[in-house]
């Protein structure tokens, strides 16, 4: 009962900080929601008794990625974003996608399975990070290496946002 009461406080503030993170006009506040975020989402691995994926969410999450973030946005210009006006033409297709995606979970909790359910699941009793390496590297290569292009081409558009302008083009 306990451990149901624990998973809620999570979730009600996973879900309440990240809708905090994209609706903030100031880009530093929306990082720092996301640092609650992260924190968050590792305690329901700690729930879960994955501390090994707890401690790399806070290290890699909250400490490299949320830092690269912070980075970015010191240099944009923060004050200019802050004052700029909002795409508030896109909120009811965005509000609309929300809706479904919740209602599309709250189907898959209620029938009580997920499609694919255990399929990542290791067959050996007391497996470790070393299984989950071979597991990682053997059948999801792809998924691996697709989620790295993905990081690299965000990394890319950062930079390329936070360049300055030279040239009169």
């Amino acid at each position: 009962m306990i451990n149901k009461l624990i998973f809620a406080y999570f979730a009600a503030v996973i879900i309440v900080s990240a809708v905090l993170v994209i609706t903030r006009r100031n880009p530093v506040h929306s990082v720092m929601f996301m640092l609650l975020l992260f924190f968050h989402i590792a305690g329901v691995f700690v729930l879960l008794n994955a501390e090994f994926l707890a401690a790399v969410q806070l290290i890699v999450y909250a400490g490299a990625i949320l830092i690269l973030f912070l980075f970015v946005v010191i240099l944009l210009s923060v004050e200019r974003e802050a004052q700029a006006a909002r795409a508030n033409r896109f909120w009811p297709w965005l509000a609309g996608f929300g809706v479904i995606i919740a209602g599309e979970i709250a189907l898959l909790v209620l029938r009580g399975s997920f499609p694919g359910e255990g399929r990542l699941a290791v067959k050996v009793a007391g497996a470790g990070v070393k299984e989950l390496g071979v597991e990682l590297y053997t059948k999801y290569l792809v998924p691996f290496e697709i989620a790295s292009v993905i990081l690299l081409v965000g990394l890319v558009g950062a930079v390329m946002l936070a360049k300055k302008k030279t040239d009169n083009r």
